[in-house]
């Protein structure tokens, strides 16, 4: 198998609730589609996204990724491209001028395992095929109207475990939404807490100490500090012992072997770059650092969840991109089941392709409503 050409398909459109923490908001979906087509007719798709800015015109995606990344996969062996290792020296250390990195890890490995015909969890090594997720709203921008709605619906969906964020400047609204959390979820649940970075290490100490001695049990605190502040990291690892710290969101390979080479974690979070995830998943599993997948694009992390043997949890956030694929991961009673298909398992969806592609930028008064999630409604009409 060899790859012969690519595909790209530019995606724009609102999102049906916004999301965000104590740092950002995104209020519309700004993605493309990336697929890698082998001389076989196989087909390897990834996903493009920028959270904040739109991406441009879908001729300059195109013309971009024909220029920094099409002359080294034309022809090439997708199999041998996952695992090859760069020289990653002076100028050559750089980043594409478009986020391509994470899609096209993606779209190689579907190709790979398609290949092979194995589902790419167990092309990877797994020993099992589903992973308990929890229910994140990436919730910060919410009302709290709509952070009481949105976590009943998960709670009547079946999740017991529930990460909300956190990190406000007045410190009674951080308690103030725990305190709503504990009144709409099931008693025995498991809570987590993201500030994304919003404190200082002796702040947060004296913060997650505030928090448990009003009685609320946190599971982990995500990113409390900054990302690279790894003598913090391990004074509130060591200090806050009634709970975990779970960091490396927005780390590389690199920096996540540094903090747990400087032992600043309790939990490795990681996101959808395959490669880089098996990669550090390996080093996680010989010091015995448990993993944690974070939110990944259309549930795709469901793969190395169930390959890594350190991970009990898939972070799901209920964003609107099923429609974008024929099958999406399925996800039932707080549980994400793996694909059993050939590859990742997810297939760009026709109806999509032609009714949501947005080949030129739009402004935002031109996005009209979100696509329908029936994940969403269902929560709905449960709850």
């Amino acid at each position: 198998m060899r790859i012969s050409e690519f595909r790209i398909t530019r995606f724009q459109f609102a999102r049906d609730r916004v999301i965000g923490d104590s740092q950002v908001r995104a209020d519309d979906v700004n993605i493309a589609a990336l697929e890698l087509i082998a001389d076989t007719g196989a087909v390897g798709l990834g996903f493009i996204q920028t959270l904040f800015y739109p991406l441009p015109d879908q001729v300059e995606i195109e013309r971009v990724f024909r220029s920094e990344v099409w002359p080294g996969l034309e022809g090439q062996p997708p199999a041998g491209l996952v695992h090859r290792v760069g020289r990653p020296r002076g100028g050559n250390q750089r980043a594409y001028t478009l986020p391509f990195h994470e899609a096209l890890q993606v779209a190689l490995w579907d190709l790979a395992a398609k290949e092979v015909n194995l589902p790419l969890h167990q092309l990877l090594g797994s020993r099992r095929d589903k992973v308990e997720a929890y229910a994140s709203g990436l919730d910060y921008h919410l009302s709290d109207d709509e952070f009481a709605r949105f976590f009943a619906h998960a709670d009547a969906l079946g999740y017991r475990a529930f990460k909300i964020k956190v990190g406000n400047p007045d410190f009674d609204w951080d308690l103030n939404r725990l305190n709503i959390l504990k009144q709409v979820v099931r008693k025995d649940a498991l809570v987590m807490i993201d500030s994304n970075e919003a404190w200082g290490a002796k702040e947060a100490l004296v913060k997650l100490t505030a928090i448990r001695d009003a009685g609320h049990e946190l599971l982990w605190v995500e990113d409390p500090i900054l990302r690279t502040d790894y003598a913090g990291l391990r004074m509130l690892k060591d200090a806050a012992n009634w709970t975990l710290i779970n960091s490396g969101e927005y780390l590389d390979a690199h920096g996540k072997r540094l903090l747990m080479e400087q032992d600043a974690t309790d939990i490795l979070n990681v996101h959808g770059q395959v490669t880089d995830v098996m990669r550090i998943g390996w080093l996680a599993a010989d010091r015995g650092i448990p993993v944690s997948l974070g939110n990944t694009f259309l549930e795709v992390g469901i793969h190395a969840a169930c390959a890594l043997p350190e991970v009990q949890w898939l972070e799901y956030s209920f964003q609107n991109f099923d429609h974008l694929v024929d099958q999406p991961v399925e996800i039932k009673d707080g549980w994400a089941y793996a694909p059993d298909r050939p590859g990742h398992g997810l297939v760009l969806n026709e109806t999509a392709r032609r009714e949501w592609a947005r080949p030129h930028l739009l402004p935002r008064s031109e996005l009209g409503e979100a696509p329908f999630n029936p994940r969403v409604a269902k929560a709905q009409r449960a709850a």
